[in-house]
């Protein structure tokens, strides 16, 4: 992918890099875009719950020893 230049607020950088584990803003924002499609990702997964397309009944160890359900 190619560089992007953006203006950041300084002092929520500041914050951010407290709190994290990010060496670099380069490394700072990679870990806030993944936490945010993984947040996305997890709340779309939610938002099925009780809709029908998951068996409440469904035993997800059983598949993953691969025994029958």
């Amino acid at each position: 992918m190619g560089r992007t230049n953006i203006v950041l607020d300084d002092k929520l950088m500041k914050k951010a890099m407290k709190l994290s584990d990010a060496k670099t803003k380069r490394e700072l924002i990679d870990q806030a875009l993944r936490e945010y499609v993984r947040q996305r990702e997890q709340r779309a997964l939610l938002e099925l719950y009780g809709s029908g397309m998951i068996d409440p009944d469904y035993d997800y160890k059983a598949a993953r020893a691969g025994r029958e359900m």
